[in-house]
């Protein structure tokens, strides 16, 4: 794996390669976090966190996308200003959070499965409402309430985030199938000179 930039690798490491892309995909998440609008009838807001989880899942699969939502959980409990408030672990929202990991690392894993991405990314956000749900029926007087203020109402906007992801995924998936004959053609050049 190398990362191409205008035809020129500019990182030639696998291992620090990935290293940027989990970090990117952390950063990414709490950058979401911020962008957010809140909703007046529920304790969840509408942030840009779901699109950056499910991307995290297809582009770096199951290994990878779920470490970097692992580390995003795990450096925003410690305190780091990754969440949008102190305590977020512990509150309504807890649970989305929690879901992130496990809905990065499914996606992962059925894309690496060889399902059709758009079902992957699917599912991906149905594990991830689901867990959401479950923590927030705490705080909202059980699962039905739960659903009703944790679920319906995002269903449009991950729907669009879910299409978002699929045509990127193409455009880099394009770009990939560039980046792998651009590899083949540099290694053959270096080796005849």
């Amino acid at each position: 794996m190398s990362t191409l930039i205008l035809n020129r690798v500019i990182i030639r490491d696998e291992k620090i390669e990935k290293v940027i892309l989990v970090s990117f995909f952390v950063l990414a998440t709490a950058f979401g976090a911020y962008a957010r609008i809140p909703l007046p009838f529920t304790p969840v807001p509408i942030t840009l966190q779901t699109f950056f989880v499910l991307l995290s899942g297809a582009y770096l699969g199951k290994k990878l996308g779920g470490l970097s939502q692992f580390l995003y959980f795990l450096l925003g409990g410690l305190g780091l200003p990754l969440f949008t408030s102190i305590g977020a672990l512990w509150g309504p929202t807890g649970g989305y959070i929690i879901g992130f990991i496990f809905a990065s690392w499914l996606v992962g894993f059925l894309i690496e499965k060889n399902w059709k991405v758009f079902y992957a990314l699917m599912l991906g956000d149905f594990l991830l409402l689901f867990c959401g749900a479950i923590n927030l029926s705490f705080f909202v007087g059980g699962f039905k309430n739960a659903i009703i203020l944790g679920v319906f109402p995002f269903i449009v906007g991950d729907l669009l985030k879910i299409f978002a992801v699929n045509s990127i995924l193409r455009l880099l998936r394009f770009t990939r199938n560039d980046m792998t004959k651009c590899r083949y053609l540099c290694n053959r050049f270096s080796k005849s000179a």
